[in-house]
């Protein structure tokens, strides 16, 4: 979250159905404060609505990796040993309930959070009713946008960093969106499930496999959704190459590569565009991939991870952390509190994650240095490869001769949402409001969600376990099963049908 901004006695922001949550939440508080890194003991708090299924109290959680940088290795004990027992039952194939309006809370109004409002309130059947952030400048502007589009004041929670809480604990809130500094993420998105919502969570989900392991099983206690909101997912290019490979154009799947080489040196360091240092702090802490999520998810989709093949490990090298410590030197002046700060995160780190049909994927994450950006977004089969940045193919038998062919000539695979929302608004080409549209549609219609707590877990564990992985020296790190053993049946994920009898 941002730092704390004062708060004005006499404000009087919030719902009458709001206080009442507060009241109620009070002992849900005290639990999530106490109980960090551990499993929650939901039995003792109750069902906070009647769409969220009671559940009895488990036994602690086990951390399955080390706190990050103590130098310790994660469990090396074999696939099934670092699964624990399931305390529920799974969220693979469980649809949402149906509702004609999706009303939402919002935590975290900074650069990302305020800029996901437009498209939210651009979407029908959508009520922004909650916002939260300690910067209650940052809160009062977002309202005013939600004012602006037509909808009710939303109850703004502005009391410090954890308001948040008593947002979560409202009776009027089905899905809670999280886009806050990282370290906070796992801590907001427990908070919603055990009050009874849904939660979509920008990356990473978390930051340790025991945080990880702790929103998977409070995921299936407490029967609400944990999705990890990729929007990179929702590419045009990254859905086109989806639904090519499960049509079988690459032939069998091989290896695919994924990335965030994205030079952020400037924004690491502006005193404007982060609510402080947070995001460069973490290259004092961890030595691998801070951020694998972008360019995972998308090739964890081609190849069926969680749906009919499972990510088994991952081997991870770094290179020395010099570019910030260079940036720093050219850039800041003497006497700035950054210079202060040793940086142990290498400047590229190159992962391999091997599967259980024996695939190989590239993950690399370089956001120290200087180059042009690129997510990599490669995929390669017994037939042919598509690669990104720029986009270019080579399939047998179209192309031949070793020239690369033109991607814009298989636009007849574009995916329904693409052809249906051919000139998307947003950011980031489109992607973004493409993502919060096939969530709020699947809410509405309670279908299933394209992704779940599973592919969240899966593409963000290399967080901690790219970090052990380097400090071994490279040795690979098993990644648990958090599907428990679902993973071996197919089902639907992105590439979901269009819903039947939908307008466009």
């Amino acid at each position: 979250m941002n730092d704390a901004a004062p708060r004005n006695p006499g404000d009087n922001d919030r719902t009458e159905a709001g206080d009442a949550a507060d009241a109620a939440s009070m002992s849900r508080r005290s639990v999530l404060r106490t109980t960090a890194g551990a499993g929650l003991g939901l039995g003792a708090l109750g069902a906070s609505s009647a769409s969220a299924a009671p559940a009895a109290s488990p036994a602690p959680a086990t951390a399955f990796a080390a706190a990050p940088g103590d130098g310790s290795a994660a469990d090396d004990r074999g696939d099934e040993a670092a699964v624990p027992p399931r305390r529920g039952r799974t969220m693979a194939g469980v649809p949402f309930e149906r509702r004609s309006t999706v009303r939402m809370g919002i935590i975290g109004l900074g650069n990302r959070g305020d800029a996901m409002i437009g498209l939210f309130l651009a979407l029908p059947g959508v009520r922004v009713a909650a916002l939260c952030d300690p910067v209650r400048e940052k809160a009062e502007r977002a309202a005013a946008k939600v004012v602006k589009a037509g909808q009710p004041a939303p109850a703004l929670y502005t009391k410090g960093e954890n308001d948040y809480e008593n947002l979560c604990g409202r009776g009027d809130l089905d899905f809670v969106y999280v886009a806050t500094p990282w370290d906070t993420h796992a801590a907001m998105a427990a908070s919603a499930m055990v009050n009874g919502k849904h939660v979509g969570v920008e990356c990473p989900l978390a930051m340790r496999l025991d945080d990880l392991w702790r929103l998977v099983d409070l995921s299936e206690q407490t029967r609400r959704h944990c999705m990890q909101l990729e929007n990179c997912c929702y590419g045009r290019n990254e859905m086109r190459v989806l639904r090519m490979a499960h049509a079988g154009r690459f032939g069998e799947l091989l290896h695919g590569a994924g990335a965030y080489n994205h030079d952020l040196r400037d924004l690491m360091f502006s005193a404007d565009y982060y609510e402080g240092p947070w995001r460069r702090l973490w290259h004092t802490r961890l030595r691998g991939d801070l951020y694998p999520n972008h360019g995972f998810g998308p090739v964890a989709n081609y190849m069926d991870v969680n749906r009919g093949d499972r990510a088994v490990s991952i081997a991870s090298l770094g290179t020395p952390a010099l570019g910030l410590a260079e940036y720093r030197s050219a850039h800041m002046p003497p006497g700035d509190p950054s210079w202060k700060e040793t940086y142990i995160g290498s400047d590229r780190t190159v992962s391999l994650v091997r599967t259980a049909k024996g695939r190989v994927i590239r993950l690399e994450h370089d956001v120290s240095t200087p180059h042009p950006y690129s997510r990599i977004n490669s995929l390669g089969g017994t037939k042919g490869v598509f690669e990104d940045y720029p986009a270019r193919i080579y399939l047998e038998p179209d192309h031949s001769g070793h020239q690369w062919g033109d991607f814009g000539a298989y636009a007849d695979w574009d995916h329904w949402l693409w052809k249906e929302h051919s000139n998307p608004p947003g950011g980031h080409g489109g992607m973004d409001y493409i993502m919060v549209y096939r969530l709020i549609q699947c809410m509405r219609l309670g279908l299933t969600p394209d992704f779940d707590v599973y592919d969240g877990a899966t593409w963000t564990a290399p967080v901690p376990l790219s970090h052990a992985s380097i400090k071994a020296n490279g040795a690979p790190q098993q990644i648990p099963d958090f599907t428990r053993g679902e993973w071996r049946k197919a089902r639907a994920g992105v590439d979901s049908p269009r819903p039947a009898g939908v307008a466009t």
